[in-house]
């Protein structure tokens, strides 16, 4: 089982833009294995000069910021998807929405690990009635993704926290199905996310987004390593090939992570690749 404290620290991270950068990456590269380009590859950033460092080889073709706001500038070729993180965000969301889908934005994320506590924290129905009120009048406008859940096993937490959002939030147009995975393995990823895709397909969701994903090592010891780029090596081909996976984002385009020195650190060489 995952450990909810991984978690709540990959959140708690990818929340705050004054976290402090982990870890030198390796000396030694290992060269990685040329992969077709995907279109589902996104990076989840907090700073938007930072994305351009992503989109050499294999780019990246959109990206977020746990945010209603891009943050500055992306490069021309990234869509940037909106995000009601949660309630601290209701105040300004419908200007910074409209700003958002004025400049091209043809999806709006919900709210960012309502299942933990430490990040939006809402029960099920709360959420339902708050996505019905500040995402759902979108519809038509956009493309709208459910709140993004971990992958935590309680009865309250991850699937079984979106089973009870999705029976409670069945008029709220939603067309896509957003979660989160920290863990020890390739192996134990696929498998959550197949249960992912049987989920959306229950629910008739057109497809499933990554929108953080890391081993739980990465958290721990700063995202760039030979495990990790082992890691992806392994996976990006697998969801490359599941056609019900339409976009994924590895945590995330910052110094430490994916960047070392502002350039690409051996992790994010191998995500690009």
């Amino acid at each position: 089982m995952v450990s909810f404290t991984k978690i709540v620290t990959a959140a708690l991270l990818a929340s705050s833009s004054l976290a402090i950068p982990h870890g030198e990456h390796h000396a030694h590269l290992h060269q990685s294995p040329k992969r077709s380009a995907s279109s589902k590859r996104g990076a989840a950033y907090n700073e938007a000069s930072t994305v351009a460092a992503l989109t050499g080889n294999t780019p990246v073709t959109w990206g977020y910021s746990w945010n209603m706001w891009s943050n500055g500038i992306l490069p021309s070729e990234v869509e940037f998807v909106p995000m009601l993180w949660g309630s601290k965000m209701f105040g300004g969301w419908f200007s910074a929405i409209q700003t958002a889908l004025a400049s091209g934005s043809t999806y709006i994320m919900g709210f960012n690990e309502p299942d933990a506590a430490a990040q939006a924290c809402m029960a099920p129905a709360d959420a339902a009635n708050y996505y019905r009120q500040y995402i759902s009048p979108y519809n038509g406008n956009a493309k709208l993704v459910t709140p993004a859940v971990t992958n935590g096993g309680g009865d309250a937490e991850g699937l079984q926290w979106m089973r009870t959002f999705m029976d409670g939030c069945s008029d709220c147009g939603l067309s896509v199905l957003a979660v989160h995975w920290y863990g020890q393995s390739a192996d134990e990823f696929k498998i959550f996310v197949t249960q992912a895709m049987d989920f959306a397909a229950e629910y008739s969701l057109e497809s499933v987004w990554v929108t953080e994903f890391a081993l739980n090592s990465d958290i721990a010891n700063g995202a760039s390593s030979q495990e990790s780029s082992d890691f992806l090596n392994e996976v990006l081909p697998w969801l490359d090939e599941q056609p019900a996976v339409a976009r994924y984002a590895y945590f995330m385009c910052k110094e430490g992570f994916l960047l070392s020195g502002g350039a690409l650190s051996q992790t994010g060489s191998t995500y690009t690749a």
